[in-house]
């Protein structure tokens, strides 16, 4: 399978279109198009890099489609087992996000061995994943659904011509973040480097993308990092594999396909 561009759903799946710099709602609508036409999945690592370099990875695998009026995205991240003590334990955890243009978005979480998956109140979606630098509201990517979009300005980002967009919720939109910040490149329409600020404290996270290339008509990454503004370190997303075709039914976002995850060992 191809390597694909993945962090959550809509910001590492990027089957692209022709692109130009155009009025705020053109440039929404093909960020939006991209989301309305998701189809993929990859499998990767999740690297954590803390203050001195040391580096923690994860396996991860994630699946994206979109149905109508919903995109589900199933993330299945699997840490390792650092010492004998950790043997019996089992920290793999499965995240099932539904994103909705309305807003009506939902996030429920699987642990091993629960019959049921456990709802994610709103206000828990800020917390870090694993003591990663994403967050679970990253990985619902709904900021191009917002109603507020506006380009701020034309931008160099390195050797690339961006358009920024800005995009910011509304009351009936739950997010903890106040704003977002894309930097789409002008050729491609690629959002090679992302900014989100937090409302509460006024956090800046930062994403950036690196190894950009296409294939087929569709554009990929293969890492995504995260930074979070006075926070030492940073979290790596590896792509490895995957395929923005992936043929995905409902039957792959089922509750019984999930466990059948976690109860292999």
């Amino acid at each position: 399978m191809r390597l694909v561009s993945v962090v959550a759903a809509g910001m590492l799946f990027l089957a692209t279109t022709v692109y130009a710099a155009a009025p705020p709602p053109a440039v929404i609508a093909i960020a939006r198009q991209r989301t309305e036409t998701m189809d993929a999945r990859a499998t990767g690592r999740m690297v954590r890099v803390d203050a001195s370099g040391n580096r923690i990875s994860d396996t991860f695998t994630i699946k994206a489609h979109w149905f109508p009026g919903v995109l589900r995205t199933l993330i299945e991240i699997v840490p390792p087992r650092t010492s004998a003590a950790d043997a019996g334990k089992d920290a793999r955890v499965s995240i099932l996000l539904e994103m909705r243009p309305n807003g009506h978005n939902a996030i429920r979480i699987f642990h091993p061995r629960q019959s049921l998956p456990a709802p994610l109140p709103f206000n828990q979606w800020s917390e870090s994943v694993l003591g990663s630098d994403f967050n679970y509201e990253d990985f619902l990517q709904p900021e191009y659904f917002w109603q507020s979009q506006m380009i701020l300005k034309r931008a160099r980002l390195g050797a690339r011509d961006c358009d920024v967009v800005k995009s910011m919720p509304g009351v009936l939109d739950h997010s903890h973040y106040s704003e977002v910040q894309s930097w789409f490149d002008h050729t491609i329409g690629y959002p090679v480097f992302v900014e989100k600020t937090l409302k509460d404290g006024g956090v800046v996270k930062t994403f950036t993308s690196f190894g950009l290339s296409q294939s087929g008509g569709v554009w990929s990454a293969r890492q995504v990092e995260v930074k979070t503004h006075g926070r030492p370190g940073s979290t790596i997303l590896i792509l490895e594999r995957g395929s923005t075709r992936a043929n995905l039914t409902i039957n792959d976002f089922s509750p019984e396909l999930i466990h059948e995850f976690e109860d292999q060992p």
